[in-house]
């Protein structure tokens, strides 16, 4: 397959990135000025309340509330469904709308990527649209067109915040490791959602578990039981309250406190909602990828990789290792690169990465992920020797006459290092450069 040129520049800066639109893959072939997602909504009020409350997210911040004046959404087209994807003006909270292929009637559903604005004029558009009345939407290069018999806004595409690319990525490989750990029915989920307190509430805790009626939040932690950190982080899903037939609660496999997920189900449509370990955290700075990106020769097998992607809304991993000739392990690698760089996701419904299309900048991946640059640094001065003990390694801080050296052990394992980042518990955000940098050289000289 061919390299994919985009129909107008991208422009990155060091805080900015403004997504130039991909030519539109179709069965017919590539269109090159796409309107890649039109038609009527056959649930109006889902998709536009669905939308505002990503623009209620996205405008937010959780920590020390703070309202901002940011509603700009990621629109991809995958053949058979939209999805819309924003963070949390504080970058704690991760949601994305999945309006599916039966929620749209007599329009077409193309392949293709976009980031707009939901300013002023669309929300007063969205906020007016009744159960029945005509709702058309339109995407494309231009941006998003809403309109109804008596209203229409257009917003043109819009730069993306710098730290949602490596968010994205952090975001993939976190909710990959979820588990699925129960599903609420419609009274029990829409029972939840009223009992959330406002954005604007102070930051609460709990162990929320399902019972024979209903759920429980309790103080500390029980059989089956999910682990949430500010729950006022759910409460822009209360605006699709009477739309809700059932929601989805996900957590880490360990049952212990982490990431956590929701997955509100709605008349042709899915909102899921991601929330960090702690409301104070970003997923920008998880650094989830971080041992993934070390990996060697990983930035050219995502290049290979990415070659094979067609906005698939399920990526076929065992069709990537075939066509590319790679191993299973190796298509991993290019696709945790390709993550980081925000051009795939992780969809915990199906299981399943999917694909979007950015602008492909590999410095980039480099620049949200300094901890790799170093190691690789590191490495390459020559500052990583065997230590004294069995299995353990010595990290140079500067040079090798510097007196700071760190102490890892188990770097193929469970790593321990004797560095500040280790001591102070901030190993749970990926590994220290030290970390990584004895890996690095323990995969050299294997």
């Amino acid at each position: 397959m061919g390299v994919r040129g985009f129909t107008t520049a991208s422009s990155a800066t060091q805080d900015r990135l403004e997504l130039a639109l991909a030519p539109a893959l179709t069965p017919a072939g590539t269109v090159a000025s796409p309107s890649f997602f039109h038609g009527f909504a056959t649930e109006p009020q889902v998709l536009a309340r669905g939308l505002l409350s990503l623009a209620d997210i996205t405008a937010t911040r959780y920590f020390k509330y703070t309202p901002t004046t940011q509603r700009d959404p990621v629109l991809t087209a995958h053949g058979d469904r939209l999805r819309a994807e924003v963070f949390s003006a504080c970058n704690s909270v991760y949601a994305r709308l999945d309006l599916l292929g039966s929620g749209l009637d007599g329009g077409e559903v193309a392949r293709g990527t976009t980031n707009v604005d939901i300013g002023m004029a669309t929300r007063r558009a969205l906020a007016s649209i009744g159960r029945n009345e005509l709702f058309h939407l339109d995407v494309g290069r231009h941006g998003l067109t809403v309109a109804t018999p008596s209203a229409a806004a257009t917003e043109r595409p819009v730069e993306m915040p710098d730290r949602w690319v490596p968010a994205l990525g952090n975001v993939a490989e976190m909710h990959r490791r979820l588990e699925r750990a129960f599903t609420l029915d419609r009274a029990a989920a829409r029972t939840l959602l009223t009992s959330i307190p406002a954005a604007t509430a102070a930051g609460s805790a709990g162990w929320l578990a399902p019972t024979a009626s209903e759920f429980r939040i309790a103080p500390r932690r029980i059989p089956g039981a999910v682990h949430v950190h500010g729950l006022h982080r759910l409460s822009a899903l209360k605006r699709l309250l009477p739309h809700v037939t059932g929601l989805t609660v996900y957590g880490p496999a360990d049952g212990e406190p982490g990431t956590t997920a929701f997955e509100v189900e709605l008349r042709h449509a899915r909102l899921l909602l991601g929330i960090t370990k702690e409301a104070w955290r970003g997923f920008s700075g998880e650094g989830s990828l971080v041992s993934a990106l070390a990996e060697p020769d990983a930035t050219g097998h995502a290049a290979l990789v990415s070659a094979l992607l067609a906005f698939e809304p399920a990526i076929d991993v065992e069709r990537l290792r075939l066509e590319s000739g790679l191993t299973m392990a190796e298509v991993e690698s290019g696709l945790a690169v390709l993550a980081a760089s925000g051009r795939v996701g992780w969809d915990v419904h199906a299981r399943a990465h999917f694909h979007r299309e950015l602008p492909d900048d590999p410095e980039r991946v480099t620049r949200g992920n300094p901890r790799v640059d170093a190691a690789r640094r590191l490495v390459a001065q020559h500052l990583v020797v065997p230590g004294v003990q069995p299995g353990e390694w010595l990290v140079h801080a500067g040079n090798r006459d510097d007196p700071a050296v760190y102490s890892v052990r188990g770097a193929d394992g469970a790593a321990r290092c004797t560095c500040t980042w280790q001591l102070t518990g901030g190993s749970d955000r990926g590994p220290c450069k030290h970390v990584l940098a004895v890996q690095i050289m323990m995969k050299e000289i294997r």
